[in-house]
């Protein structure tokens, strides 16, 4: 039985741990370093887990040095990603580190060089590069289909995106902004995509629309513009009808998107341009909402386009010199990330076991945050900047 630890048990990775069970992998957690022990516990009972079978801790080097654990994982919040990854690296475990990998340079630097030296296999949650969508992708382009891609439009219109005002992402010292949050996903898959380094970046955010004079802490639930307000619980579900999001979001605790005290643009965009001179430009947008959803790109070559949707699960392939358009449809919707976190866990277990290359390693969380870093310092001062480790 291979013996599992966490820190940072949440949402998201209990979710990685459930599908890593179903691979029937004979993997169990072991210990747990939280800050909400108590309530881990009565959530565990509820589900009829053990959480008698759990040593649960406070303190990560304590667990680490006390328990004999064959993997880690790091859940935490984002702010202590690249910390707590430190403290697994230094033991050379298997390590699941959450994205963004780190939220300030000082945080990337370190974690660059820990990884350097450490003999960790190292899987970072990073599911959008797995997904049947992106491997089709891929397949195309590596097979020169569509010639080289010269020229790529990449866009991310989150209908969830009431999420980054409402509660603790609403705090930029813990999310360092959305390019931390949302772009180090597809700045990701871009670079999986094309196969090249990026090297300069400019980008622009805007902060439109949540933004107002509502006092600071002001809680949904005291407010009362409840019922004019479409970013309310109660018009969640009531005009929006997103009965699915009612069990999953904590809405008792949903502060007002439109105080003083909001944090995060709504809206951001970049160039990146790649070594070979071609350029990217890439959108992501936290307003849009319901069939408004969008998120993939446009990838262009001289002999071709292909364009995807994780919202339309579809990818079509048109031929720029003979009149033939291919569309590949996906049933993926389903499943966790479209398929991506399923990728991601047998890897995991892989690494585990000491088998097979990681198919989202460090190196690749590095540069995405390191171009999220680029990409934010750029926006506050309105200059291109290197992408370059400093």
């Amino acid at each position: 039985m291979l013996k599992l630890g966490v820190i940072g048990y949440g949402r998201r990775i209990q979710g990685v741990l459930k599908i890593i069970a179903s691979l029937k992998a004979e993997t169990r957690v072991t210990a747990i370093t939280d800050v909400r022990n108590d309530e881990i516990k009565r959530q565990m009972a509820e589900q009829g887990d053990h959480p008698s079978e759990v040593h649960f801790y406070t303190d990560a080097d304590e667990m680490l040095d006390q328990e004999q654990l064959d993997g880690v994982l790091v859940g935490t919040r984002c702010s202590l990603h690249a910390r707590m990854a430190n403290k697994v690296l230094s033991r050379n475990l298997p390590l699941y580190l959450e994205k963004p990998v780190a939220t300030t340079m000082s945080d990337l630097m370190a974690l660059k060089r820990a990884g350097e030296t450490s003999q960790s296999r190292v899987v970072v949650s990073f599911p959008l590069r797995v997904t049947p969508l992106v491997r089709l992708a891929k397949e195309i382009i590596d097979s020169g289909q569509i010639g080289t891609v010269e020229h790529v439009q990449a866009y991310n219109n989150v209908p969830y995106g009431g999420v980054y005002y409402h509660y603790w992402y609403r705090d930029e010292r813990e999310t360092g902004g959305l390019f931390l949050q949302k772009a180090t996903h597809d700045f990701d898959y871009i670079n999986y995509l094309l196969g090249t380094k990026p090297q300069r970046i400019a980008a622009m955010t805007s902060k439109q629309v949540f933004k107002g004079t509502h006092p600071a802490g002001l809680h949904c639930l005291d407010c009362p513009e409840q019922v004019t307000c479409m970013e309310s619980p109660r018009n969640v579900f009531l005009q929006r009808a997103e009965t699915s999001r009612i069990d999953e979001l904590p809405f008792p605790t949903y502060q007002c998107a439109f105080a003083v005290d909001t944090g995060n643009e709504d809206s951001g965009s970049a160039l990146i341009q790649y070594e070979t001179g071609m350029h990217v430009s890439y959108s992501q947008n936290f307003y849009a909402r319901k069939a408004a959803a969008t998120r993939g790109a446009t990838l262009i070559g001289y002999k071709g386009t292909i364009q995807f949707d994780w919202y339309t699960d579809e990818l079509e392939v048109s031929m720029h010199h003979t009149p033939r358009v291919e569309v590949h449809k996906f049933d993926s919707k389903a499943m966790s990330h479209g398929g991506g976190d399923l990728v991601l866990a047998q890897s995991y277990v892989d690494a585990l076991r000491g088998a097979g290359e990681s198919v989202a390693p460090l190196d690749a969380g590095l540069l995405s945050v390191l171009m999220c870093l680029k990409a934010k310092d750029s926006a506050q001062n309105g200059a291109f900047r290197a992408i370059e480790y400093e």
